[in-house]
């Protein structure tokens, strides 16, 4: 592709933070924007934007220069990427893919590989922040990728984030991804048994929250999941659930024993919310863990 010329842009998965991703691209590109999402009824969500629909892969593959994905994992990656049906399967290639995906350090460097040998280039770029955030388009974006490809992708990101960090080759986005939200997830429940504790001790969960922001324990979670969700004991659906923390959780402690850290504490969080999805939580957001702590139900 003309690096001069205004790439077409494609964009695959439209669900809770790829559907706004995508929606912000298509707002702001000068360009074409092609979607497609196993889910027709999820382009709904691009009304209004001049996107177009791709009825599958290998059509978006046939007129997209760039295509972002934002999936579940892993396995629906490289499913996308090199399965019988995706993005390889049609006559024409992308010239890049970016993984906006939390995946993990090795299935980044596998389809890395797997698309250089066909000339297609990649760059692992996870998200960060909220789901109002990728509406804002002010999402944290931790990029692994060569310098001259991230340099290319810097003005595309910029669509849907307001902080990049170039974290290294392919694969570090996900390394600083991952502990990024193994530490999110650390840190709501432990947040989440202080309030519990401070609660039956005699002190308002709300002033609890107040006291500790102006202390040395304050953080990200206590300033957002405690007072949104863990102080009104609030947790939607279709938002981040504890399946996708246990996952993600999975892949720190794939990553941890990789380089023979023992992550004990990654591992007790894991548990945590492997029993929030199992008892009556599941599909629910994440920081529902506090629900498991305050009725003492076992971790196994």
């Amino acid at each position: 592709m003309d690096k001069d010329k205004t790439p077409v842009l494609g964009f695959v998965g439209l669900g809770v933070m790829g559907g706004p991703m995508c929606r912000n691209m298509a707002q702001k590109h000068p360009g074409t924007v092609i979607a497609h999402d196993v889910y027709p009824a999820a382009f709904e969500n691009l009304e209004g934007t001049g996107a177009r629909w791709a009825a599958s892969l290998p059509e978006l593959a046939e007129q997209s220069d760039i295509v972002f994905l934002s999936l579940p994992g892993g396995p629906q990656v490289e499913a996308v990427c090199l399965g019988e049906n995706g993005l390889l399967s049609g006559a024409h290639k992308p010239d890049v893919v970016v993984d906006l995906s939390t995946t993990t350090r090795q299935a980044a460097c596998t389809v890395a590989r797997a698309l250089a040998e066909v000339g297609v280039g990649f760059a692992d770029a996870p998200v960060a922040r909220t789901r109002e955030a990728a509406r804002r388009g002010e999402l944290s974006i931790m990029v692994g990728a060569s310098p001259a490809l991230f340099n290319r992708l810097e003005p595309l990101l910029r669509y849907i984030g307001t902080d990049l960090t170039h974290c290294g080759d392919v694969g570090c986005g996900q390394v600083v991804k991952l502990a990024n939200n193994a530490l999110v997830f650390e840190n709501t429940l432990a947040l989440a048994e202080m309030m519990v504790v401070a609660e039956r001790a005699g002190v308002d969960p709300a002033l609890l929250l107040e006291g500790v922001s102006k202390g040395s324990g304050d953080s990200f979670a206590l300033r957002n999941h405690g007072p949104k969700s863990l102080l009104p004991r609030e947790f939607p659906e279709k938002a981040f659930p504890p399946e996708y923390a246990v996952k993600d959780l999975s892949y720190v402690l794939e990553l941890a024993e990789q380089v023979g850290v023992s992550a004990r504490v990654a591992k007790l969080a894991q548990s945590y919310y492997d029993a929030t999805a199992r008892n009556g939580w599941s599909g629910r957001y994440f920081p529902s863990v506090i629900e498991v702590i305050d009725r003492d139900i076992p971790l196994e």
